[in-house]
């Protein structure tokens, strides 16, 4: 049957800047996060999962008035009863308004908690940035010690070894802290003044309203004047400064190399002292798979009178299963069983559940061909393929054909599972 013109005018797709993740790219998905929970589990982290809808205020106050995520970029709505709510731009401030709300001051130790999920910002899209993305990230929270701040970057490089990437290099720098800080900001905003005109559009709006992002700046044609503009190191005060060997110390005494870029700044105002990324060059000019840093005065900005001093990072997961997708392969069905007949397909469905419960990937061909049958197997990337036909039934054996080398033997059922387990 033809389908007409107006029927096509209203086929629905997905809206622009998303996308359907679809297998087999979903099983990297599913490595990859089951990589990141099991090294977060190593290191005592647990999971917290926060509404993706939170109260407007919420990133105005925990992002920033200014930056670039709240003037631009956010989903935001009223809702029915005249409240402005946001579709979360980003989680940190999530966390930290869950630890403040729940208390979780009052727990024991350091609150170590991860998250998982989507977030949105409406942003061009491009490749490996989507306006629905996804993130996979921690937040440390109770403490401002240096050496909490190189556990959580060491996990940082545990995480990515494991999940297998390679070729990537971790930034770090110290953006100072509330002490320091404004100085050297006024600084740098005088400095600007004598350039900004030179500058991009976003540059020049920045140079008054959030100098510091000017220093994130990607245009090429910006980085000569950029580049002759203070570092922000040199400014550190009597606390980061030595906060900020100690970490350098720590990191170097665990193995774990970094360099050190002044200009790495992060785009949220909540950050403060040490700031780091991780960039692939896989990725191109957007190269950052990772970004994360410590938020000593979060809670504060969000109406906390007790302070809750933290550090985290997130993972764009979009882009690093982008660098992944052709270096882990897709884990294959263990067994296809071709069923020959009526009678075959009861039994075919009560030894497809027992291969199942031990864990083994089963599927069930019922249409009764055994060529084509054998055709589907082999399009599905079967390990094997068992034969059910009415010769087996009355043998109680089964011929359990290995694909790649095409090697047949007759089974019992019970022999079946050890077959597939000896060859794993």
């Amino acid at each position: 049957m033809q389908t007409s013109d107006s029927a096509r005018e209203i086929l629905i797709r997905a809206v622009k800047g998303t996308r359907d993740l679809l297998p087999p790219s979903t099983a990297v998905w599913n490595h990859v996060e089951a990589v990141a929970r099991r090294v977060f589990e190593a290191y005592n982290y647990h999971e917290i999962r926060t509404p993706i809808l939170e109260d407007t205020q919420l990133f105005a106050r925990g992002v920033g008035q200014e930056t670039d995520i709240v003037t631009k970029e956010m989903y935001t709505f009223e809702d029915r009863d005249g409240a402005s709510v946001t579709l979360r731009p980003e989680a940190t401030a999530s966390v930290m308004r869950a630890y403040i709300e729940h208390r979780l001051d009052q727990r024991p130790g350091v609150q170590k908690l991860y998250y998982m999920g989507p977030m949105f910002r409406r942003e061009r899209p491009q490749k490996g940035r989507y306006r629905q993305f996804y993130q996979i990230g921690v937040e440390a929270i109770g403490s401002e010690s240096p050496v909490v701040d190189a556990e959580v970057i060491e996990m940082v490089v545990e995480l990515f070894s494991r999940v297998g990437l390679e070729n990537f290099t971790l930034l770090l720098n110290s953006v100072g802290c509330q002490n320091c800080r404004p100085a050297y900001i006024e600084l740098l905003r005088e400095e600007l003044a004598k350039v900004a005109p030179t500058l991009c559009e976003d540059c020049q709006r920045r140079a008054q309203t959030n100098p510091l992002r000017v220093l994130d700046c990607k245009v090429p044609e910006d980085q000569p004047a950029i580049d002759q503009l203070p570092s922000i190191l040199d400014h550190l005060c009597e606390i980061c400064r030595p906060h900020f060997e100690t970490v350098q110390r720590l990191l170097k005494h665990r193995g774990v190399q970094f360099e050190i870029r002044p200009r790495l700044v992060r785009g949220l105002d909540y950050y403060m002292r040490t700031t780091f990324e991780v960039v692939h060059g896989a990725l191109g000019a957007q190269n950052a798979v990772l970004g994360g840093g410590r938020y000593d005065g979060l809670a504060e900005a969000l109406g906390s009178k007790i302070p809750a001093p933290g550090i985290g990072f997130s993972i764009g997961e979009d882009r690093l299963v982008m660098t992944l997708e052709d270096r882990i392969s897709v884990p294959s069905l263990d067994l296809f069983i071709a069923a020959l007949g009526d009678a075959a397909v009861e039994r075919a469905g009560l030894l497809a559940r027992d291969l199942r419960r031990g864990s083994y990937s089963v599927e069930v061909g019922f249409d009764g061909k055994l060529k084509r049958s054998m055709e589907l197997a082999n399009k599905l990337g079967s390990r094997y393929t068992l034969i059910v036909g009415e010769d087996e039934l009355a043998r109680g054996r089964y011929t359990l054909k290995h694909m790649a080398s095409g090697i047949q033997e007759q089974l019992a059922p019970e022999e079946i599972a050890q077959r597939l387990r000896a060859k794993e």
